[in-house]
C-alpha cells in the first residue's frame, strides 16, 4: 500500500480556480493506478476522477470540462486542477491509489483536504 498526503484545499469564490495536490510514498508510484473522490456534507464519497498507470483518464459527469486530473511520476504526486468551481464542489478531497473508479476497488487512502467554494 501507498501512503497519499493531499494538500491544497482551501476557501474560494464561485468561478474560481484551485489545484489540489497528493504526494505518494513507495517505488511503485508510475505503475500505480489513482483516483479523486469528494464528499459533500451530509452525502457519501463519490468518484470525482482517475488516471490509469498509462495516463488514460476519466471523469464523472458532473466535473467534465472543468477539472483535469494529472500525475508527475519524478516527483510521485497526483494533481486535480478545478476550474470554474461551484458550491457544489464544496467537499473534502480524497486521493486514493491502486483501483479503478469504484470506492471498493481503492486500497489506499489520504486523509483529505477541504475545499470550500462560496456563491
Amino acid at each position: 500500500q501507498l501512503q497519499l498526503i493531499e494538500s491544497g484545499g482551501r476557501s474560494v469564490q464561485a468561478g474560481g480556480s484551485l489545484r489540489v495536490s497528493c504526494v505518494a510514498s513507495g517505488r511503485t508510484f508510475s505503475r500505480q493506478n489513482f483516483g479523486w473522490f469528494r464528499r459533500a456534507p451530509g452525502k457519501d464519497r463519490e468518484f470525482v476522477a482517475a488516471i490509469q498507470f498509462n495516463g488514460r483518464t476519466f471523469y464523472t459527469d458532473s466535473v467534465k470540462g472543468r477539472f483535469t486530473i494529472s500525475k508527475d511520476n519524478a516527483n510521485y504526486t497526483i494533481y486535480l486542477q478545478m476550474n470554474d468551481l461551484q458550491p457544489e464542489d464544496t467537499a473534502v478531497y480524497y486521493c486514493a491509489a491502486g483501483g479503478w473508479i469504484t470506492k471498493a476497488s481503492y486500497t489506499s487512502w489520504g486523509q483529505g483536504t477541504q475545499v470550500t467554494v462560496s456563491a
